[in-house]
């Protein structure tokens, strides 16, 4: 505590000798007085006066931080920022607005805040439950709120894009860039929408968009990195997502990104790289399930198949989503455990049936599903109306493979050949892509491209399916290698 000297008769004829009297104005040189005078007032914002004398109470002033912000403000900062944010905070924030709305439903601001949050929760945990409250949320706020409302208009953007509808986020998205061109994460929701449409030029644009409005934010370098990684560009995406990584604040979007990385170390057959990248994830933030998940392939791949089993059961239950079950069930068709496969092939249906009907399309992952382990007749009936819908590379690639088991080869190279051309959208250097062009060129008897694709399927990533990898390391043997010879004649 510190006690200042009181203003007697001493100091003021000091002041008077000093040339500070009362009344006196102060000079073009005197400035430095009325700096220190609002030095003083600063000085005693946290003071009392006792006796007339004034008292400094104890306080850090400049040098002490601020409070950290609460779950609630920090939950609320992520989602309408575009960064990922933790279980715990998103839960604290879903609960705040929820009680806050039954008091104010005219907020129109919150609804959309809570929509968001109701959007983010739903993806971490793949409770499709979540969308339809999302989409009441999102579109009361656009009744609520103000008349330009991109707030609202990106959330059911987001939405569209978590339920798989990529023309809806289209129309969303596009909605939210009209109303606030200048909001980054309305074009950021935009590149994703493109991509689920296989629109190569709508996703230059926007990233462009985005890399303008907000360049080196961390969120913004692992959206370029997912962009790089669809057109091959592999060094830039790894770059950037190890940018991001090192750059995020929370802990929950740093794991986010570490987890991003993982993908895409295990994409190139770096097993022991993908492993650690998925451990660092998950010790970042343990409700880090799609790292938990990565960290049953990278489990699988390095043969290591228990603890693999493990990782994956884990995460399947903490995120029942449909797609571990395909994955999981792949894995134990591998080990030679068919019982134990067609049990999660079935729990797979059941989710997807949960998920459509909570309105999300994963026609996609059904389509797969019954190509290799089911009807590849129903594959292609399925697969055909998703790539009238929404023709992105993903999309062709299953379809032409479910031709390809249907026998219809003809048909199926021209999608094998749409999703691995770059030229053609599918610039994406995906193994198992590749392995399915490889194989239908096989059946056609086109022994050179075939023998070429399924090698390059190895060189990209030697271990990229349990199943797969090896079907195709039977192929390539089969075919020996080329004649020496040259043509006859």
């Amino acid at each position: 505590m510190v006690v200042m000297e009181r203003h007697t008769g001493r100091g003021r004829a000091r002041d008077r000798a000093r040339g500070r009297g009362p009344g006196r104005a102060p000079g073009p040189g005197r400035r430095g007085s009325r700096r220190g005078r609002r030095v003083l007032i600063g000085a005693v914002a946290g003071a009392v006066v006792l006796g007339g004398v004034v008292v400094l109470l104890p306080w850090g002033g400049g040098d002490a931080p601020p409070p950290a912000p609460g779950p609630v403000a920090v939950a609320r900062g992520a989602v309408t920022t575009g960064v990922p944010a933790a279980l715990p905070d998103l839960a604290a924030l879903i609960g705040d607005r929820e009680s806050h709305l039954r008091a104010h439903p005219r907020d129109g601001a919150s609804w959309a805040v809570l929509g968001a949050a109701y959007v983010e929760q739903g993806s971490r945990t793949a409770d499709t439950g979540n969308w339809p409250k999302a989409e009441k949320a999102l579109q009361t706020s656009l009744k609520t709120g103000p008349r330009r409302n991109p707030q609202a208009l990106e959330g059911l953007a987001a939405l569209a894009v978590a339920r798989r509808d990529f023309p809806a986020a289209k129309k969303w998205g596009e909605s939210a860039v009209k109303a606030a061109p200048k909001r980054w994460t309305a074009h950021a929701v935009l590149v994703e929408a493109y991509t689920g449409l296989g629109d190569q030029e709508g996703v230059g644009r926007a990233l462009d968009k985005v890399l303008e409005l907000r360049p080196g934010a961390p969120a913004v370098g692992a959206l370029a990195a997912a962009v790089y990684r669809d057109r091959g560009w592999r060094e830039d995406a790894a770059a950037r997502i190890s940018d991001a990584a090192a750059g995020a604040g929370a802990p929950a979007e740093r794991a986010a990104y570490l987890e991003q990385a993982g993908r895409l170390a295990l994409e190139r057959g770096d097993r022991e790289e993908a492993l650690r990248f998925f451990q660092e994830a998950l010790r970042t933030d343990p409700d880090q399930r799609a790292a938990q998940a990565g960290q049953g392939r990278a489990l699988a791949a390095l043969g290591r198949t228990t603890e693999a089993l493990s990782a994956y059961q884990a995460a399947s239950a903490k995120r029942p989503g449909p797609e571990y079950a395909l994955e999981l069930g792949e894995l134990y068709e591998s080990l030679g455990l068919a019982q134990a496969a067609r049990v999660e092939y079935d729990l797979l249906r059941e989710r997807v049936r949960g998920a459509e009907a909570a309105g999300a399309d994963e026609q996609l992952l059904l389509g797969r599903l019954e190509a290799d382990h089911g009807d590849p007749a129903e594959a292609v009936r399925v697969l055909r109306a998703e790539w009238g819908r929404q023709p992105g590379t993903a999309v062709a690639d299953a379809l032409g493979w479910a031709l390809h088991r249907t026998g219809a080869d003809e048909e199926a190279l021209e999608f094998a050949t749409i999703a691995t051309e770059g030229d053609r959208g599918g610039g994406v250097r995906s193994a198992l892509h590749v392995f399915h062009r490889g194989v239908i060129e096989k059946g056609l008897e086109r022994y050179g491209p075939a023998r070429r694709h399924l090698r390059e399927a190895l060189t990209i990533d030697p271990y990229f399916s349990p199943l797969r990898a090896p079907e195709a390391k039977r192929a390539l043997a089969k075919l020996g290698e080329p004649s020496m010879e040259g043509p006859p004649g």
